[in-house]
């Protein structure tokens, strides 16, 4: 077994040890029972500035499912993301997080929903003026759990994505890679049950894009709902030996099954 963030090859009870603490950092507070569906999309339509972006969407993300969103830059990934976590309330049909009509939430209840929905966003902003582990854990400062940024949980977060030393690093010293890596990690501090990467691998090379891929692999296999948004066919082959996944497509406004398992 090889460690995600050096590449250095375990032994076996390197490895196992290595797991189970991966896992205690990102355990899964909130068990979703089983059969549920955590993010429903049901006849969805988004409109902007007069023009219609989305049409008829409907979607279904089970727990621990793994989705690629594919699509040509322009067609409305973004956008179905933002649906898909609350933060765009669609003009048509129905979304609902972990069963709840996102129209009947108020703000309240929006952003308690949110705290089980991590966020990689596709253009990845810091508070400058902050070390990288203060903004990975400021959303547990923000929720008040500052408590728990202090003990070893961010500690090992911050080893998972291999950022230990980088800790005390301004986000401007950062590399692409690191960036996205810190945004990876921020998004999961809080131990959601659903990852939304939106073209995470953008704007690094094929050999960092493989080891965030291996990073949001391996919080699948921890239980958690992956859907990721890519126009990169190469990242979502790469996935052939390691998950199970589907690939969605958005083609004319519509959001198509472009595949079955990989």
């Amino acid at each position: 077994m090889s460690c995600l963030h050096t590449g250095k090859v375990l032994s076996e009870g390197e490895g196992d040890k290595w797991c189970i603490e991966s896992q205690a950092v990102l355990r899964h507070n909130r068990p979703v029972k089983k059969g549920a569906i955590v993010i429903e999309l049901e006849n969805v339509a988004y409109s902007y500035g007069g023009g219609e972006l989305l049409s008829e969407v409907s979607l279904k993300l089970a727990p621990g499912s793994f989705h690629f969103l594919t699509g040509p830059s322009g067609a409305g990934k973004t956008t179905l993301m933002k649906l898909c976590y609350g933060a765009l309330l669609p003009t048509a049909g129905y979304v609902r997080l972990f069963g709840a009509d996102v129209r009947g939430l108020d703000r309240d209840d929006i952003a308690i929903v949110r705290r089980r929905v991590g966020v990689v966003h596709q253009d990845v902003k810091f508070l400058d003026h902050l070390a990288v582990s203060d903004n990975i854990s400021l959303p547990l400062t923000v929720s008040g759990r500052a408590e728990d940024a202090a003990g070893g949980d961010l500690d090992e977060l911050m080893n998972w994505v291999g950022l230990t030393n980088r800790a005390d690093a301004l986000p401007p010293e950062l590399s692409g890679g690191e960036r996205q890596r810190a945004a990876l990690a921020r998004a999961v501090i809080m131990s959601p049950d659903v990852v939304l990467a939106d073209e995470p691998t953008g704007n690094v090379d094929w050999e960092m894009s493989q080891r965030l891929l291996r990073l949001l692999i391996e919080l699948n296999k921890m239980g958690k709902t992956v859907l990721i948004a890519t126009h990169d066919l190469g990242l979502i082959r790469a996935t052939k030996a390691h998950v199970q996944a589907r690939v969605l497509r958005i083609s004319n406004r519509r959001i198509q099954l472009a595949g079955a398992d990989l």
